[in-house]
Order: C-alpha cells, then sequence, then structure tokens
C-alpha cells in the first residue's frame, strides 16, 4: 500500500459491530488498500479494504475473538459473536492489515492501493486512481515463499 505518504495519525482504536472486540492499532501509512483475492472477498462479502498497521493490534479483551488459520501462513481475525471481519495476519512475519471500518476514525485515510487485481470480478470496479498490483506481483514484493496457487486460499 506504500505511495510515499507517512503515518501522521499515531494510534487509533477500533472494533466489531457488537463493541465485543476493541483493539488499538498504529497505522503504517495514512493509505488503505482493497484486496480482490477469492479468499478476501468470501471472508468479507467483497473486496477486503484495509490498513497495514505497525507492530502488534492490541486487543483490550479477547474472549469474543476469534481466528482462523487461512492458509500456512496467514489468520483472519473476527467476532465471535457479531462475526465482523477485523483483521488479517501472517504467521511468521509482524505484519497485519486491519479492516479499514473497523477503525472508529476512518478520516484521513486515502485509498491507494488494490491488490489481486486479477482476480477481481467484473461486477463491481472503482473509481479511484490506483496502484494495482496481481497476485503474482504481491508475492514478489513481499517475497512469499507460497504461491498463490492453493485455490485462493491467502
Amino acid at each position: 500500500m506504500a505511495d510515499g505518504q507517512t503515518s501522521t495519525q499515531g494510534r487509533r482504536t477500533g472494533g466489531c459491530l457488537c463493541g465485543a472486540v476493541r483493539f488499538s492499532a498504529v497505522p503504517r501509512l495514512d493509505t488503505l488498500g482493497a484486496c480482490h483475492c477469492g479468499t478476501c472477498r468470501r471472508w468479507s462479502a467483497g473486496p477486503f479494504m484495509c490498513v497495514e498497521c505497525e507492530g502488534e493490534v492490541v486487543f483490550a479483551d479477547t474472549s469474543a475473538l476469534g481466528v482462523y488459520r487461512s492458509s500456512e501462513w496467514a489468520e483472519r481475525g473476527f467476532c465471535t459473536r457479531c462475526g465482523t471481519s477485523l483483521f488479517y495476519r501472517l504467521v511468521d512475519k509482524p505484519y497485519y492489515a486491519v479492516s479499514a471500518e473497523a477503525f472508529d476514525d476512518r478520516e484521513g485515510f486515502v485509498f491507494t492501493t488494490q491488490v489481486f487485481i486479477d482476480e477481481k470480478p467484473g461486477y463491481y470496479a472503482f473509481a479511484n486512481r490506483t496502484n494495482d498490483m496481481t497476485g503474482a506481483e504481491v508475492f514478489a514484493a513481499v517475497g512469499a515463499a507460497a504461491s498463490h496457487d492453493d485455490g485462493g486460499k491467502a
């Protein structure tokens, strides 16, 4: 999602729809992106609109936090009470992509990037001009050993 902008927002709070899961996180940049991979679309009922965050996401209470291992290298977090999709994180690296809509204050975020654009279905499109990356370009950029040949399970 990097486009040269740095974060000026600091730590932000957020949570799920019902309020059972509350968190704080530090956005890495003031940008957000959309992932069009098949797994994100199935998980979030559309593209996963997310913000890359630095370090760990801190949860106030994890009793309603569910975590699903969606591939060999990634997990997805959600509220077990209301079902809100909260984050995607890598298992072996300190990387969190937090749902942009889970933040309490979304002011200042700029939509800059779309990934897995080669998997985006034809029935929707964004008007914004963005940096678009295919799945292969994403894996090359992050140096992932895994490929996307697992049926879309990112």
